[in-house]
């Protein structure tokens, strides 16, 4: 699947998701907006213009350039005067200083889950983690994207620390994966994709080892995913 054009006008070809009911309009937008950036549909660089976001979502203007504005307060885009918003780019040292840290993170967090988590509590997360494998699949960067956050998010909240949560959450929101346009035109996402359910399947047989392991690879992957988009 190849990216969509982008332009600074507007994103009229890009993959948003829908925009739907169960947030406030300004949420939804925010929300829809920041899984497009990770997804890499938002470029950097691009100055994107508020009506032609909102026409793609099918809202007003309002709603875009209050959520472009919460965006740019997390520091992931800047408004650019009488023209919109530009994507702000990331630096090779910021995608090895993002990794280093979810490894520091994740790693221990997500064992310290497979020795507490029941299978009762781990089970739930294959939905997330099969949702991943149909959207990579059906070449949906912006549903993997998703799913692929339910799942971590999902696993980590089982450690009962709201905070380490949160923060990993920031961090997936400050990331780029640039480089899944290019394992869905080699075919090659559904790997990446099937890593999840073989480490919740480690997790449940509370294989500690292999599931140190699978975390550990699984985060290099997406680093290289990274990199792999800025080639």
């Amino acid at each position: 699947m190849n990216s969509p054009a982008v332009n600074t006008e507007g994103a009229a070809a890009l993959n948003l998701p829908s925009v739907q009911e169960r947030r406030s309009l300004r949420e939804q937008v925010t929300h829809a907006l920041r899984a497009a950036l990770v997804a890499g549909e938002l470029r950097p660089g691009i100055v994107y213009s508020a009506p032609v976001l909102a026409a793609e979502f099918g809202v007003s203007a309002t709603p875009v350039r209050e959520a472009m504005l919460d965006l740019a307060k997390e520091g992931l885009v800047e408004v650019v005067r009488n023209k919109g918003f530009r994507i702000i780019g990331l630096t090779d040292q910021d995608l090895d200083d993002f990794t280093e840290i979810r490894e520091m993170i994740e790693v221990p967090a997500t064992v310290r889950v497979a020795e507490i988590a029941t299978p009762e509590q781990l089970e739930p997360l294959r939905e997330h983690a099969r949702a991943i494998v149909t959207a990579a699949l059906a070449g949906d960067l912006i549903a993997y994207v998703e799913a692929d956050r339910r799942f971590h998010l999902g696993l980590l909240a089982l450690h009962g620390n709201r905070h380490l949560v949160e923060t990993v959450r920031d961090l997936r929101s400050r990331s780029r994966l640039y480089g899944l346009t290019a394992l869905v035109e080699a075919d090659r996402l559904f790997e990446s994709a099937a890593e999840h359910e073989q480490l919740l399947n480690a997790m449940i047989a509370r294989d500690l080892p292999l599931v140190t392991e699978l975390i550990t690879a699984h985060l290099g992957h997406v680093r290289r995913l990274w990199a792999a988009g800025r080639d």
